[in-house]
Order: C-alpha cells, then structure tokens, then sequence
C-alpha cells in the first residue's frame, strides 16, 4: 500500500503505545507461571501475534481481550509445535531456548527477512546440551530436552540470545552459568528482561562476565502493567523536537528501556525537553550537530538520521553495523530514502554521517518493508516542502498499527493512493 504524507505542523498530546519490548518478555514469563496472569495494555501488533501465538502453540491458555490479555500458564507441554515468528525476531530467540527447556520438538518459520537472521549461536551451542537444530536459519527443526551447565557466547551478538536463555535456564533441574566472552551491547535490553523476570519470582544473579542462574524455579503468576514504548514513543518525541507542537504521555521516567536515550540524543542535537505530570514537551528544536553513540539504540538510529537533517552541521551516528540485519539494511534504506529527499548523508565502515540544514522536498520512497524507516520518512515529511509518497506503510502493523491514526490525530495528512 502506498501513500502520499503531505508536509504539515502537527500539535497535540500523542500517548506513547505499550513497549513491544517488555510485553514480549511479560507474556513469555506469565505462560511459563501457574495459574492466571493478567497482562495490560498489550497491542495487536504482529509482533505480538507472533508472541502470542508461539505460546498457545506450546500449550498456555491465551484470551485477548482489547488490550488486555489472560494467560493461564502452560501446564502440560505439547509434544510437537509449528511455530509462525512471522516477522519477529524476539519471538523466534526467546522462543527456541524455551521450547527446548520444555522438550518440545518443534518447528520454527517465519517470514520476510526474518529467515535471513541468523540464529548461529543456537545451533552451536545447543547439539553438546541435548538439542538437535536442523539449521542455523528458519525453517528450523528442534528436538530434544535443554541440559544445564554453562553456555558461552559472544556479547556483541543480538542481546536477544542471552534475554532467551534467560527465560530457559531457571525451569532445568540444574544449575547455569551465561558466560560473555565479549563486552555485552544492547544492555538495556538484558536490564529489561531481569526485571521483568523478578517481577515473576525468578532470579538471576549478575556476574562480571555474565550471569549465574539457578535451576528448578519457578514462575509465579502476576497482574504486569505495560509501560510506555520509548522505542516508538520516538518518533513523536523527534517531531516535537522538530518544532512541532507534540507532548508525548505514557512514558516513564524511571524506565529502564534502552531507548530512552532517545532524550539524550535529542538533546546531544540541541533539543530541550521538559516534563510534567508524565508529558514530555519541547522547549526548542533540534539546532547542532553531534557525535551519536548508537550501538545501543539500533531501533532509534533511523529517526535519528531524521532529526540530524535539521541540524546545521554534520552528524556523525557511530555503531551502526548491526542495522543489517534488522527487517531491512536500515543504514542503507535511510541513506537512499533522505538522498531521495535531498539529505545529504552517506554510510561509512560502522556510522552513518548527515550533513544537516539542506532544504529538503518530497519525492516518493520505499518503506522497505521496515516499520522504522516507514514511520521515521513519515516524520520526515515535516521538514519537506512537497509530499512524502511512502510504498509499503503496511509495515507499520508490525509493532504500532495506530501509528498512522495517531499521525493524523496530531493534523497529520495522509492519502492512501
């Protein structure tokens, strides 16, 4: 589907959609409880349809209702699972090392990109503890029961792995080490996933080089309030600091999300923000360069590029190698769709560098079935002269099927074509 965003000053409150992040990991947590958990708000998102889905398939008793959700926790495994990710890669490495801990043979597809994304340090790690994969990429085959013991990998791999083995280690009979034998990127996200473990009875000892988990706990069924996603609460976030009249509620001040840093970079780019009573407004806009560290915040580096068009000087985004295997190459979808604009900005080794204060026109571009490049040239189209023609926008159901219906709320323009 394709659609024409006409260049509009937008202004409203806009409230942030539930973190996709922490709701994986809530639902994860609450199907492996007994009893019944209650998890709220959670949006129909295909992420978490994929979630959701993996689930039932393994054996919880899921009921959505709105954005309320009721899982009542596995109680018997399934024998055997055809596991749809879909596009999610959350889903598919949370989800392997949980099928394994609960012995069940399983076989894992999923779509898009998704079978490109590599799942190597499973099949390396899992054939001497137990587990038979097929492949190191979907489709994969899985059969066989988790062992405990310790488990060695790379920190500078997806933070996805560990946050999976997270989930595992504590329901084997044994006890586990995690050992990184790198420095860890993508911490938040493992702060994340520890806390909300916590919050369901299982603990986790932090080591220097990785973590010490103890077997035979078990999960205890909660009532989890989802916070605020900083990951899409960004978008609206770089509008406002794009001189847009935009106040952004749900976000928590004290949240642990990695993508906070998006107020940081924000000001970095020379934004200043205020908040009160949980609403976040921009005091002044985007106005200097900056030198960005992104190796944390893969998701926000796309509407990063965005804001450091409106900065008069040269950005500089460093740790953007990862960006490759996301849904798209994102470092090369935003350099062809902001030159497409008349940005200026070209990929280096590790970075990306904007030369910002060009004036910048419509011109029509790919979403490259990516949600963040769909939304980040959405955002885009405030500081263009002509309309911002998007193929693709569909995209955005994967994690923020509002987005648009918030866009227009906010004066947005959008017309389907």
């Amino acid at each position: 589907m394709k659609a024409a965003v006409s260049p509009r000053s937008l202004a409203g409150t806009v409230s942030a959609p539930p973190s996709k992040s922490i709701a994986h990991r809530a639902l994860i947590c609450a199907a492996l409880a007994q009893g019944e958990s209650h998890i709220y708000p959670v949006d129909h998102s295909k992420d978490m349809d994929a979630t959701i889905g993996a689930l039932r398939a393994m054996g919880a008793n899921i009921i959505r209702k709105g954005k309320h959700v009721t899982v009542h926790g596995i109680e018997k495994p399934r024998e055997k699972a055809l596991i749809d990710c879909i596009e999610s890669g959350s889903t598919v490495r949370f989800m392997i090392p949980v099928a394994a801990a609960l012995g069940i043979e399983c076989c894992f597809i999923g779509s898009g990109r998704l079978p490109e994304r590599p799942l190597t340090p499973f099949y390396e790690m899992f054939p001497c503890k137990g587990v038979s994969l097929d492949s190191d990429k979907l489709p994969m085959n899985i059969s066989g029961t988790l062992s405990s013991g310790e488990f060695t990998l790379r920190g500078d791999i997806s933070s996805q792995f560990i946050t999976g083995l997270l989930f595992a280690l504590p329901l084997l009979d044994g006890d586990s080490t995690i050992r990184l034998t790198t420095k860890l990127e993508s911490a938040p996200y493992i702060d994340l996933t520890l806390d909300v473990l916590k919050s369901f009875g299982i603990e986790v000892e932090v080591l220097s080089d990785g973590y010490a988990i103890s077997g035979g706990q078990q999960y205890r069924a909660q009532d989890y309030t989802v916070e605020g996603d900083y990951s899409n609460g960004a978008f609206w976030l770089t509008c406002a600091a794009l001189g847009n009249d935009v106040k952004v509620s749900a976000l928590s001040t004290a949240s642990l999300q990695g993508d906070r840093k998006i107020l940081s970079a924000l000001e970095q780019l020379g934004a200043q923000f205020t908040v009160k009573d949980g609403v976040y407004h921009s005091i002044s806009p985007v106005c200097r360069p900056a030198v960005i560290d992104g190796t944390d915040i893969p998701d926000i580096i796309p509407i990063l590029c965005v804001a450091a068009c409106a900065a008069n000087g040269t950005t500089v985004i460093t740790g953007t190698r990862r960006l490759k295997i996301k849904e798209s190459d994102r470092a090369a979808a935003m350099v062809d769709c902001l030159t497409r604009l008349g940005a200026e900005i070209r990929e280096e080794q590790d970075r990306l560098v904007i030369c910002g204060g060009k004036s910048l026109h419509g011109a029509s571009v790919s979403g490259y079935n990516d949600h963040r490049i769909v939304m980040s040239m959405a955002i885009a189209s405030c500081l263009t002269d002509g309309d911002v023609t998007i193929d693709g926008i569909e995209a955005v159901k994967k994690s923020y099927p509002g987005f648009f219906d918030d866009f227009t709320s906010l004066g947005g323009a959008v017309h389907v074509l």
